[in-house]
């Protein structure tokens, strides 16, 4: 160990395993953990840490005396500065087995659950390109990386169109080619700042607020269709309608071209008017028959293909016979309940925004599902006795919650109802074993199965399946 200007270098440490948000694990000499952000399990490195607490320290790899087997080379050049794929260089069957550790550590250390065999993770046919909804940001003065900076190179092209570097809310790296989304994304996205910038369309400066292209959305269906939309942050209408235009000629197979114009701070547009310049307001993407309209506001799972086998395997789970009342809690825009509903007798979907609930009734009319209904409110007051006497007591609950997982007033009106099966998906099973170490008394878990959504990052998707003691 060596002290480097007040920051510790540890020598030679294994890396020995991948711990919660995709960063990587290694032990001081005085078995404190460190954590690494830039490592694979098996590496051997010198570790300079930039943080230390009581129990741990975080760092990053400064030199490498030996290269893991579980490592690949990145197909992207961007990797290490971009943060959207932070496990390109594991090889994908590692990824898996990482993802399925996780899973079952939270399940049994957070949830202190007993759990049966849990499901061999189910992979991802596509590693890449499998995206249908991308989002990427116009900025003024792009981020230069630290080769760029310790070059002679004067830059005097400083326009940038892609992500936001991790944790720095304005600054943004230019892409050169992404592979999480299939084309024709990629050259939407070059022609829209090679037209942009030949024609003196200025960007965003997100520090002092300025400038006309805001953001850049691309979203993609099983159908084929296609739906871009940008946001504006000034207006001209002259250069609005230049690109466009150009766009729309340029790109035919556009079916959605939308835009907004946002002035205010934040660059969210779900508090925004979305225009239809071109096109329909909307793209369908398509699931056993099913149609599902999206539009520009629109949530929808962004990996469909795994989406299909996610909504499959959560039917399976309900184990439905035809019979059954389904509740199906934070529904969304109803995807999951009209999946279910040609197997039950009646599902509610309960859902707090209310364009979600839109979206998932105008589905389930377009789709001729006339035993779905949808209400929309906060789940933990509209799901309560009152809406139980209304709507009749589930059989079966089918249970989706965001990152944050159920209000434990919400965990409790399950409790008090009492259903016989229990189906929780969750994209983060921290939380969701967190809840169900308070159903535990009460519920057994039957199944655990493990869902990759998003192959090259440490996310992972879960469904558990409870019955009742």
């Amino acid at each position: 160990m060596r002290k480097n200007n007040r920051r510790q270098i540890f020598e030679k440490v294994e890396v020995i395993d991948a711990g919660a948000k995709g960063k990587t694990v290694g032990k001081a000499p005085d078995g404190r953990v460190i954590f690494m952000t830039n490592t694979v399990p098996g590496d051997i490195v010198d570790v300079q840490t930039h943080k230390k607490r009581k129990n741990y320290f975080e760092g990053n790899a400064i030199n490498f005396h030996s290269l893991s087997a579980k490592r690949t080379e990145p197909v992207c050049e961007h990797f290490g500065t971009c943060g959207g794929c932070k496990w390109q260089h594991m090889g994908y069957q590692h990824q898996l087995f990482y993802k399925q550790k996780e899973v079952e550590n939270n399940l049994r250390r957070i949830g202190h659950l007993e759990l049966p065999e849990v499901s061999p993770i189910v992979g991802s046919q596509k590693q890449y390109f499998y995206r249908n909804k991308m989002e990427f940001s116009f900025s003024d003065s792009r981020w230069l990386t630290l080769e760029e900076l310790q070059s002679d190179t004067v830059f005097t092209d400083k326009k940038a169109l892609g992500f936001h570097i991790p944790g720095m809310w304005d600054k943004i790296l230019d892409i050169k080619k992404c592979h999480l989304q299939e084309d024709p994304s990629n050259a939407i996205r070059l022609e829209t700042k090679k037209f942009a910038t030949k024609n003196d369309i200025s960007f965003f400066n997100p520090r002092n607020q300025y400038g006309m292209l805001r953001t850049l959305m691309i979203r993609t269906s099983s159908t084929g269709e296609i739906m871009v939309v940008i946001q504006f942050f000034e207006d001209g209408l002259h250069k609005r309608e230049l690109l466009l235009d150009h766009l729309k000629k340029t790109f035919p197979e556009i079916t959605s071209l939308q835009y907004v114009i946002n002035p205010k701070q934040n660059d969210t547009i779900y508090d925004q008017e979305v225009i239809c310049y071109s096109g329909r307001d909307h793209i369908f993407d398509e699931m056993e028959g099913l149609q599902f309209k999206i539009n520009a506001k629109s949530f929808y799972q962004t990996n469909s293909e795994q989406a299909y086998k996610l909504y499959k395997l959560t039917r399976d789970f309900a184990g439905l016979t035809g019979k059954e009342l389904v509740y199906d809690l934070y529904t969304g825009t109803g995807t999951i309940a009209q999946f279910v509903a040609k197997k039950a007798k009646k599902v509610v979907g309960i859902e707090s925004v209310p364009e979600a609930i839109f979206d998932a009734r105008s589905n389930a009319a377009n789709n001729h599902i006339e035993n779905a209904e949808f209400y929309v409110g906060d789940m933990k007051k509209v799901f309560n006795a009152e809406f139980i006497a209304t709507h009749g007591k589930p059989d079966v609950i089918i249970t989706d919650p965001p990152r944050d997982g159920m209000h434990k007033d919400v965990v409790q009106q399950i409790l008090n109802i009492a259903p016989e099966k229990l189906v929780y998906v969750s994209c983060n099973s921290a939380t969701q074993a967190r809840d169900l170490e308070m159903m535990k008394a009460d519920y057994k878990v039957i199944k655990v199965q493990p869902v990759d959504m998003f192959p090259q990052t440490y996310h992972v998707e879960n469904i558990v399946l409870l019955e009742k003691l």
